[in-house]
């Protein structure tokens, strides 16, 4: 059933050659018991870097989803990060009838252009070494729906105008790109500062916020963490709060209008991600302004606005990230996005901000947003990948563009019975704008 394919078309001799010489380092490894039985596992390391894990089922019906996974993972990859992370959190694929490859990408951290490369490698080489599916399809989650969503429109479409890829699932996708996506997170940074002090401590060297932190300094999570609970009390329970620590937790998430429950992770990754960001990306350079947004809904406004940390970004940062993560929107591959209403982690507001990049692009018709009424950011319930994955199939296979209705109907009468976690589309709901949840910059 496994044949070695060759790509279609011209690739550089010197490409050609790593990918041949991928290919051919490849292994067949034991998959583990949670795939169904007779699964064909294969991994290894690509010449970039990356490790990947690839798995096809018995019953493979000839289509490859091709994962991006979210993060960024501040740690240099494992060999079995797609597989322990990636595979098992979206097994769901395979027993579906798909193969899945997913890549850990070359390094930890920031950069969306590297992670889109490294994702539409994997792509030739499973082609390379399998020959040429009949469909594939990207499956982006997270900051994964970023990189996905880049990849299909740095890699999408060949000299031809044919499409590499047919068809995308973006799931609780970082869909606004970086520009935006993480002015919330300069905003928390800010907003923190003012009431804890603490990050740094008036006695340690002082830094712009938006460095996330000094070039070179350390920290660890844990460490973080101590600082956020001696302020805030956020990992405590609420009885356990000082009155200060919880009118202080309150200001701090109604004024960034974050769940209490996700102040910690906000602030690692206005931490970590930040520091790697600006250090490795950016030239040391701030991507982020503040300069005139009016802070709202804490217990003192004025006084909160007129002492906050205020800075300016600078326009070449704004370019470069822009350059890395942006996203044109120009792409007319069939795309359908899903994501939960009250996502505590990547807001439902960045699908407003897609829809806006397609429709400026003139490919919004290629476009189909299903939303869902859960509470849920890494995994939504299961059923709900199977039906968005075999409507967005039927789109691309037999030309009819899914509805929200559709997809959830499909959910209701055939994957709720083979998949735990039932159907929570809410087709009747209307994404807000992002300025509704993030605060406007003004020039």
């Amino acid at each position: 059933m496994l044949v070695i394919g060759l790509l279609a078309g011209y690739c550089h001799p010197l490409q050609a050659d790593e990918l041949s010489l991928d290919a051919d380092s490849m292994t067949q490894a034991d998959c583990p018991d949670w795939l169904p039985t007779a699964t064909g596992c294969f991994t290894g390391q690509d010449t970039h870097g990356a490790y990947y894990w690839i798995a096809i089922p018995d019953d493979w019906n000839h289509k490859l989803v091709l994962h991006s996974h979210g993060g960024p993972r501040p740690n240099a990859p494992q060999p079995d990060d797609p597989l322990d992370i990636d595979l098992r959190q979206y097994d769901v694929m395979v027993r579906e009838g798909y193969a899945w490859a997913g890549s850990s990408y070359r390094r930890g951290g920031y950069g969306v252009r590297m992670a889109a490369e490294d994702t539409d490698y994997l792509r030739r080489l499973f082609v390379e070494r399998f020959g040429q599916p009949e469909r594939i399809y990207l499956h982006g989650q997270s900051w994964g729906g970023n990189v996905a969503a880049k990849a299909m429109e740095l890699y999408g479409t060949d000299d031809n105008g044919h499409h590499r890829y047919d068809g995308a699932l973006l799931t609780s996708g970082v869909l606004g790109g970086g520009t935006q996506a993480y002015q919330f997170r300069a905003d928390l940074r800010a907003v923190y500062q003012y009431y804890c002090a603490n990050h740094p401590y008036p006695d340690e060297t002082q830094y712009p916020l938006w460095e996330g932190l000094p070039k070179g300094a350390e920290m660890t999570p844990e460490e973080l963490n101590a600082r956020v609970d001696a302020c805030t009390g956020a990992g405590l329970p609420a009885e356990q709060r000082t009155l200060i620590q919880q009118q202080t937790l309150n200001n701090i998430v109604d004024v960034v209008r974050i769940p209490p429950g996700t102040l910690k992770a906000h602030m690692r990754w206005s931490t970590f991600l930040f520091q790697d960001m600006v250090e490795q990306r950016l030239g040391g350079a701030s991507p982020f302004s503040n300069r005139n947004v009016r802070y709202r809904g804490s217990s003192n406004d004025e006084a909160l606005n007129k002492g906050i940390s205020r800075f300016d970004e600078d326009a070449r940062a704004v370019e470069k990230l822009g350059a890395d993560a942006g996203l044109s929107g120009n792409t007319d591959i069939p795309t359908v996005t899903m994501h939960a209403i009250d996502d505590p982690i990547i807001f439902v507001e960045n699908e407003w901000l897609y829809r806006r990049a397609r429709q400026d692009s003139g490919t919004a018709d290629s476009l189909v947003q299903i939303y869902t009424d859960e509470a849920r950011h890494s995994k939504l319930s299961t059923p709900q990948y199977a039906a968005a994955l075999e409507s967005l199939d039927r789109w691309v296979e037999r030309g009819h563009k899914p509805t929200p209705e559709a997809v959830a109907q499909y959910c209701e009468t055939r994957e709720a019975a083979v998949y735990d976690g039932g159907c929570h589309f809410d087709t009747d709901y209307e994404v807000a704008d992002w300025r509704a949840r993030v605060y406007a910059r003004q020039p």
